[in-house]
């Protein structure tokens, strides 16, 4: 195979897949005179990223893209993995990078005059109810047939926010407050769209494939909330890449299609207990839950039938595990036993353990900035307290983010992209970078493209890592 030839799978099982999370960003300082613009903040928090790439849009070590997004929100979007619990591990690597940020951020702003504290929220509404995303990307072959799988998927997305969902405190007409699964459900509105923004679809089916366009297309989902339980995260993405595989591979869903998804998603969102019913285009109701149960039972027959389990990761297997149990724990109406991996049964028990030793109701604004704090980051907040201090379950060791601040994933092509930018910084070489295209600026060659996204080899790109040294 010659160097810009593209493999395609080696098996149904390998898949590439990575997560692109918007922060929100505030910033209090001490002086309430000394106000300063999010756009202010942003560019405190971007100088030392833009004095090493004189850029707010960067490629880093690891193979990760870190930019600053419309609206003044920094957005991490880790480098392709092949492997979940590693997807994970360079999420949280994400989370590290930008809280050293944010510390920076603060020491100079204070030593400019402005001291105070910033805030990063891995969340996905703020206060003006405007909402910022987590995205999840998962390379499939590129078939004629590609709208009708995705379409086949929508009613697992819709339905995995029992599971998956961030917990949002839903201010309802009237006033009155209630819980509900997920920050983004009341975003969407459309199911298989090529809108990100004017209609906000769960799987937006715009066709940049970051590869071989004749081989791969990225099927981009938007509708997810981000997590700060790294288990979520894991089962999340975990349980999308299982049941992606299985579709590929022949499995069906059409008896599982819902009426109407938009509604559905609604539904299931405002329904804390799970068991709302939606009907499903055949006439029948089924409830989340029971659809989830459905979907883990089918993905389990596929995977035993096809003969897949010895080639089964122990990430996958976890995530097989968390799923089983999250359906339980929702049938048993009891979350408890998930309060440690699951983001909804995790701040649900903060916030309920607060009420009844306050004696307050959900509606009081010290639970708002409770449920805030569940999704800061910061040392100012509770989600990085609540892993440090065993009260989110780990995926990944404090070693592993830490590697993976500056290692790219070895087995993808990530770890050229990687090589070939840590290179750059170390011989002070300009360099152009996109997921795809590796150039230094300064040389007569045409740019690397590195096509097929599952070779972590090239010869090209070791003759410009030589030219480099």
């Amino acid at each position: 195979m010659t160097a810009d030839e593209a493999a395609p799978h080696d098996h149904p099982l390998r898949r590439l897949f990575g997560v692109e999370t918007e922060y929100g960003l505030t910033f209090f300082p001490d002086d309430p005179d000394h106000v300063l613009s999010p756009d202010e903040v942003a560019r405190h928090l971007f100088r030392p990223v833009v004095e090493r790439g004189r850029s707010t849009n960067v490629f880093l070590r690891n193979g990760a893209r870190l930019y600053l997004d419309v609206g003044s929100h920094p957005e991490y979007a880790t480098a392709e993995c092949d492997d979940v619990v590693d997807l994970v591990v360079n999420d949280r690597a994400g989370e590290a990078t930008l809280i050293e940020l944010g510390e920076r951020a603060e020491a100079s702003l204070a030593a400019a005059g402005t001291p105070g504290t910033l805030h990063l929220m891995k969340n996905n509404l703020d206060t003006l109810g405007a909402s910022y995303g987590c995205h999840e990307n998962y390379l499939v072959r590129r078939r004629r047939d590609y709208r009708a799988t995705a379409e086949s998927l929508v009613t697992y997305f819709v339905t995995r926010q029992v599971l998956t969902g961030a917990g949002h405190l839903r201010r309802r007409p009237g006033g009155t407050v209630a819980w509900a699964f997920s920050q983004r459900a009341d975003q969407t509105w459309d199911a298989v769209s090529a809108a990100t923004t004017r209609s906000r679809p769960i799987i937006n089916t715009r066709d940049e494939p970051h590869g071989d366009a004749e081989l791969y297309r990225r099927m981009h989902v938007i509708v997810g909330d981000s997590n700060v339980a790294p288990a979520t995260t894991l089962l999340k993405v975990g349980s999308a890449e299982l049941l992606i595989a299985c579709v590929e591979d022949g499995m069906r869903l059409d008896d599982l299609e819902l009426g109407e998804p938009m509604r559905a998603i609604r539904e299931i969102s405002h329904d804390i207990t799970g068991s709302v019913d939606v009907e499903l285009a055949t006439g029948r109701r089924r409830t989340a839950v029971d659809i989830q149960s459905e979907l883990l039972d089918r993905v389990r027959d596929h995977i035993d039938r096809r003969g897949w389990d010895p080639m089964l990761s122990d990430g996958r297997r976890r995530v097989l595990d968390l799923w089983a149990r999250g359906v339980a724990a929702l049938r048993d109406g009891d979350l408890s036993p998930m309060a440690t991996e699951l983001d909804i049964a995790a701040k649900r028990a903060l916030v309920d353990r607060y009420c009844a030793r306050n004696r307050v109701a959900l509606d009081d604004p010290r639970v708002a900035r409770l449920s805030l704090a569940y999704h800061d980051i910061t040392a100012h907040g509770l989600g990085r307290r609540l892993l440090e201090g065993g009260l989110l379950a780990p995926v990944g060791t404090d070693e592993q983010v830490e590697t993976a601040r500056t290692v790219p994933p070895a087995t993808t092509r990530a770890a050229l992209r990687g090589r070939f930018v840590g290179a750059a910084e170390d011989s002070r070489r300009d360099v152009a970078v996109d997921w795809v295209h590796l150039k230094l600026v300064d040389a007569a060659q045409r740019a690397v493209a590195l096509k097929d996204p599952f070779r972590a080899v090239d010869d090209r790109v070791d003759a410009l890592l030589a030219e480099m040294a």
